[in-house]
C-alpha cells in the first residue's frame, strides 16, 4: 500500500504545494485506488496536479466525518468529473464508502452550517453511495470501520455544536457518531488511517484491533484530534501509544506541537506535510 498526502496543515520543506487546514490522502494498494477526505477546498486537486498524479480513475471515495475540513472539498471533485464528461476524457466514479450520518446538517452558533455543503441526495446523482455504520471491507486487506465503540472514558469529546437528523428543526448534542477510520492490514500488522479521531485515536485503534483480529500496530497517521487537550488526555494516550510497539506514527493535521513533542518522548514521531508518501 502507498499513501500520499494530498492536503494537511503542512507543506514538506522544499516542496511547493498548497496547505489548509484539512486533509486529504490518497491511498494505492494492489486492488483499489482510494481517496480519503477531500480536505477544505480544491487544494487537494492542485497538489495532485502538481504531483502529476490523475484522480480520474480512483475507485472509491472514503469520508472519515462530515466536517468542513474533510467535506467541503466534494463540490470541486464533482466539478472535475462533470468536465471530464463534457470534455469526454475518461474517468471513473468512485463509490463513497462513509456512515449514514456523515451528510446530515452539523450548526454551531458562532460558525452556522460547518457540515458537508452537499446532501447526499445530491451526491447520489454522481456517485454511488455505500453508507453503513458497521464495517466495510473495500478490499481485502483495507477496511472502513464504521461506527467506532467509544470504550475510553478519558477520550470523551466536548461539545462539537448541533446536529440535525433528518433535517429536523430541532438539532441534538453533536456526539460525531459517524467519525471513523480506514485499517490496512499488512503482514508486519495494522496501519491506521485517521481523519481527526473524534472517536478517540485510542477508541479507533482498539476498535481496529477488534475488527482486524490483530493486535499488532505498525502505524497511525492522521489527526488525533489533541488540540490543547487536558494533561489526563495526553498523558493516557501518550501511555497507551507507548504499549503499542509501534514502528512509527505519522500524527498530524488536528494534532498540536505540545501533544506531538509528548507522543516523541514515547513513540517514533514522524513529521508529515502534503508530498509526504509512505509504502507498507
Amino acid at each position: 500500500m502507498k499513501i500520499t498526502v494530498l492536503v494537511d496543515n503542512n507543506t514538506l520543506i522544499d516542496r511547493y504545494f498548497v496547505g489548509e487546514p484539512g486533509l486529504s490522502y490518497l491511498i494505492e494498494t494492489k486492488d483499489a485506488k482510494i481517496l480519503f477526505d477531500v480536505g477544505y477546498s480544491d487544494a487537494f486537486l492542485k497538489n495532485a496536479a502538481a504531483m502529476e498524479i490523475s484522480l480520474l480513475d480512483v475507485d472509491y471515495l472514503v469520508l472519515s466525518h462530515g466536517h468542513l475540513d474533510h467535506t467541503w472539498g466534494l463540490g470541486d471533485l464533482v466539478r472535475r468529473y462533470t468536465e471530464a464528461a463534457i470534455m469526454k476524457i475518461p474517468f471513473k466514479r468512485p463509490t463513497i464508502v462513509a456512515h449514514p450520518l456523515i451528510f446530515e446538517t452539523k450548526k454551531k452558533d458562532e460558525l452556522g452550517e460547518f457540515g458537508s455543503m452537499m446532501s447526499g441526495k445530491k451526491l447520489s446523482h454522481h456517485f454511488d453511495l455505500k453508507l453503513s455504520n458497521e464495517p466495510n471491507w473495500i478490499t481485502d486487506e483495507l477496511v472502513f470501520l464504521g461506527e467506532i465503540e467509544r470504550k475510553n472514558d478519558f477520550e470523551v469529546r466536548k461539545n462539537t455544536g448541533k446536529v440535525y437528523i433528518d433535517d429536523s428543526e430541532v438539532g441534538v448534542t453533536d456526539t460525531l457518531t459517524e467519525d471513523s477510520a480506514l485499517v490496512y492490514k499488512s503482514g508486519e500488522g495494522l496501519v491506521v488511517i485517521t481523519g481527526c479521531s473524534h472517536s478517540g485515536i485510542c477508541n479507533i485503534v482498539e476498535h481496529a484491533r477488534a475488527v482486524c483480529g490483530d493486535e499488532r500496530v505498525v502505524d497511525i497517521i492522521g489527526g488525533f484530534h489533541l488540540q490543547g487537550p487536558s494533561e489526563e488526555v495526553l498523558t493516557k494516550t501518550c501511555d497507551y501509544m507507548a504499549q503499542l510497539n509501534l514502528r512509527e506514527i505519522h500524527a498530524c493535521h488536528c494534532t498540536d506541537l505540545q501533544s506531538k513533542i509528548a507522543l516523541a518522548g514515547v513513540v517514533n514521531l514522524q513529521e508529515v506535510g502534503v508530498g509526504l508518501t509512505l509504502e507498507y
